[in-house]
């Protein structure tokens, strides 16, 4: 009879376990009738889980991973709450909630609306950005109490809403205390994880859940302002742009010349020929004639405007001079009508009274009194 009750008394042992589905849940919470645990009850908690008892509504008992017998001595926080101070063999009450301790990583991060921030060198601007994080359960009892409740199963989408605002919302603090200029963002998202990190996994913490990895993986202009910077960066590539012209035309006539039908193209091409040679050869004169004077070679001047002259002033050459220049000089006596004179054009220097275009800066001089 002691044999058979011995065999009955280990069938009732309950095994309270939790087998996850590798899924999203946080918490399960293990279901009995009357949530009654028979004395002596196997407790199985597997590696990446923790095992919260909770009883009346007040956290008793926190199970790290391992095989546990539930007998008075295992659970001295709720033999406390009980009044069990001389063991007991009835079944008891107590809520178990297996909560999963693993990593859960890609959780997604994204500005709804664009976040307004100031750049030193475009001004006011608007970014928007994207990335990831990961995070697990690090105290599994402040978990329960702050976030849970009494809810039966909780998964990451009961949650997920509530850290990426956290996260959003601390990385405009985070952009705007960097101060980090537009075009150098992409080469500073590690710096800004880090920074992003600091402020957010405070908060975290307060729900019982610890930030393990923060990442910033792409931080964005608006499409009018990308579009205007792509139009800035292809003047920088073109550079020159008169040589860019002649490329262009140069394109356009070689293929103009593959074309040999129709006349207004065969027009068009020679025409476009024409004006390249004439600039061509009006580039090469200039260069011939620099190099003839050993001086370097000026744009021509404007229709109407007085040419330019060097002058000989105290042994050295100096100019070119305009017009007023030449006539300050005049007054101040360094421009004579002797000075030797020059300008582009001339075959050699002149004296100055001799140049017609120079006539009129000297006062006439009267002719002898008669005798």
């Amino acid at each position: 009879m002691a044999f058979w009750n011995d065999f009955v008394k280990s069938e009732l042992i309950d095994i309270v376990e939790w087998l996850e589905d590798g899924g999203s849940t946080l918490v399960h919470r293990f279901e009995r009738h009357d949530n009654e645990i028979k004395n002596g009850a196997q407790l199985v908690v597997r590696p990446g889980q923790a095992a919260v008892f909770v009883n009346e509504g007040q956290l008793a008992d926190v199970f790290q991973p391992g095989t546990y017998t539930l007998a008075t001595a295992n659970l001295p926080v709720l033999s406390t709450l009980r009044g069990w101070k001389y063991g007991f063999d009835s079944p008891f009450k107590a809520e178990v909630y297996f909560v999963s301790t693993r990593q859960f990583t890609d959780q997604k991060w994204g500005t709804r609306n664009p976040i307004m921030t100031r750049d030193a060198e475009f001004g006011p601007v608007r970014l928007r950005a994207f990335g990831s994080f990961a995070y697990r359960v690090g105290e599994p009892g402040k978990f329960i109490c702050e976030i849970v409740g009494t809810n039966g199963t909780f998964t990451t989408d009961g949650i997920a809403d509530q850290l990426r605002n956290l996260v959003v919302t601390r990385f405009s603090d985070a952009v705007g205390e960097g101060k980090i200029p537009v075009l150098d963002l992409a080469g500073n998202y590690d710096e800004m994880g880090t920074r992003l990190a600091a402020k957010v996994g405070p908060e975290f913490a307060a729900y019982g859940i610890e930030l393990t990895k923060l990442l910033v993986e792409n931080v964005s202009l608006p499409e009018e302002v990308e579009r205007a910077l792509d139009k800035r960066s292809s003047m920088g590539v073109i550079g020159n742009l008169g040589a860019y012209t002649q490329f262009q035309a140069a394109q356009a006539l070689e293929e103009a010349a593959k074309n040999p039908g129709g006349t207004a193209a065969g027009g068009i091409g020679m025409g476009m020929g024409f004006a390249m040679a004439n600039q061509l050869g009006s580039a090469l004169g200039q260069n011939a004639g620099a190099g003839s004077q050993n001086a370097p070679a000026g744009p021509p001047p404007l229709p109407g405007a007085a040419p330019a002259f060097w002058i000989a002033l105290n042994g050295q050459q100096s100019g070119p001079h305009a017009a007023d220049a030449l006539r300050r000089h005049v007054e101040s006596g360094g421009l004579t009508r002797d000075t030797l004179v020059w300008r582009d054009g001339m075959a050699a220097w002149t004296p100055a009274a001799q140049v017609p275009e120079l006539a009129s800066l000297f006062p006439a001089t009267p002719p002898p009194l008669p005798q």
